[in-house]
């Protein structure tokens, strides 16, 4: 028998929300600005599931591929170049929009800021995002990976130049290890997707550099005569993904924001414990933290992305793998005549909990409590493709995890 998803809605005390300018329009110009600078910048598609919407009852479905980023097959790299750049941007007195590829591939920037090891901690995604980038810049990175991170997503990384390394710690503890190393090396920084007190500036970078995807999408969706989704449902680690897109179309729509859904791996739901106790005050899991969404699979939320979310977000959903895995079968197979979509398990935990939620009657009470109709535009945002190609196949080929009798 499947395990239930879990949910709830959002009845946090409101904080003042001082966090939402990070997300702020000028903010997310900046950082698009700056990824069109790089050669290998495109925007990534935006599948259309013309056929899947109106299969579930909803208006229109909308996937964004981010397996088509960079060449690096995940979203992240987004969050971690930005932040190398206004890190030097900082470092040597400029303003970021200074600080374009051209520049940070100079060799005056050899001469204003030298070279500095980049630290960091990571499931896969993340990191592979950082050496790249310090990789193209002339930079050093440093990559500490959680315990029974795969030998593709290491690999990835270390043919990128990075020095990189799997620890016997879970992933908040590598994160713990990269702050302690970085904090002990000359000219060396921390760059983190999640922030705790004293770090803040380049997380909130981070958060700003995949607004670029939220950028995207909302450009895109117009250009498809949608004006504004009625529903955003995007998966969260430690929530900074998440803030981020809740930041931007808050910003975006302020006065008829979207319904945002965040959703979490059920290993570690951090978010939706928060939310359960509802007092504003973040949760924290620990322990090993054993899920197929390795990419969420994060017990301790972002500081500054928690605030944003006790504030904006709809609802939480804390997710078993099952739902991930059906999800990405749905996004390899849709109804005929849709665009495939090789999403891996981080990226299609969304496809997994919209369908569930429209033709499940055990979700009714949720599917009416976010209004999900059939004038409902959702946005999903597959945030990664086949990153394990191994489990990938597993997963969708041979039918893998469609229960918990599946879980190895």
């Amino acid at each position: 028998m499947q395990p239930e998803m879990k949910w709830v809605l959002n009845k946090m005390p409101q904080s003042e929300d001082r966090n939402l300018q990070v997300m702020s329009l000028e903010n997310v110009k900046k950082a698009r600005a700056f990824h069109k600078s790089f050669p290998q910048y495109a925007v990534t598609p935006l599948a259309n599931l013309e056929g899947m919407a109106s299969n579930l009852g909803l208006g229109g479905l909308y996937v964004k591929d981010e397996s088509y980023r960079f060449g690096l097959n995940a979203f992240k790299v987004l969050g971690g170049s930005f932040a190398m750049a206004r890190y030097i941007a900082d470092e040597t007195g400029k303003d970021v929009s200074d600080c374009d590829f051209e520049y940070l591939t100079s060799e005056q920037l050899q001469k204003d800021f030298g070279q500095a090891t980049f630290f960091t901690a990571t499931d896969g995604n993340h990191g592979r995002g950082v050496a790249w980038a310090a990789n193209r810049l002339g930079q050093k990175a440093v990559v500490h990976m959680p315990k029974g991170s795969t030998k593709t997503r290491f690999d990835n990384i270390a043919k990128e130049g990075a020095q990189v390394t799997i620890e016997e710690l879970n992933y908040d503890d590598c994160v713990r290890l990269a702050a302690k190393e970085a904090e002990e090396t000359e000219h060396a920084v921390i760059v983190q997707d999640t922030a705790w007190d004293g770090y803040e500036k380049i997380p909130s970078w981070i958060m700003q550099g995949y607004g670029t995807m939220a950028y995207e999408a909302a450009e895109q969706l117009r250009e498809l005569e949608v004006n504004r989704p009625t529903h955003v449902f995007i998966q969260a680690g430690v929530g900074s993904l998440a803030s981020a897109m809740v930041g931007y179309f808050t910003n975006l729509f302020p006065s008829n924001p979207p319904k945002f859904v965040i959703m979490e791996a059920g290993a570690a739901d951090c978010l939706y414990k928060g939310a359960l106790a509802a007092d504003g005050e973040p949760r924290i899991v620990g322990g090993d933290l054993i899920t197929i969404m390795a990419g969420l699979a994060c017990g301790e939320p972002n500081t500054i992305g928690w605030d944003i979310l006790r504030n904006h977000a709809t609802a939480f959903i804390s997710c078993p793998d099952w739902v991930s895995a059906k999800g990405m079968r749905m996004l390899a197979a849709p109804v005929k005549g849709d665009p495939s979509v090789v999403s891996g398990e981080s990226g299609a935990v969304g496809m997994g909990v919209i369908s569930t939620l429209m033709t499940d009657p055990a979700y009714k009470e949720l599917r009416d409590a976010l209004d999900l109709t059939t004038d409902s535009k959702v946005l999903l945002f597959s945030t990664e493709g086949d990153t394990d190609p191994v489990r990938y196949e597993e997963i969708v080929w041979d039918g893998a995890w469609q229960s918990t009798d599946d879980v190895k």
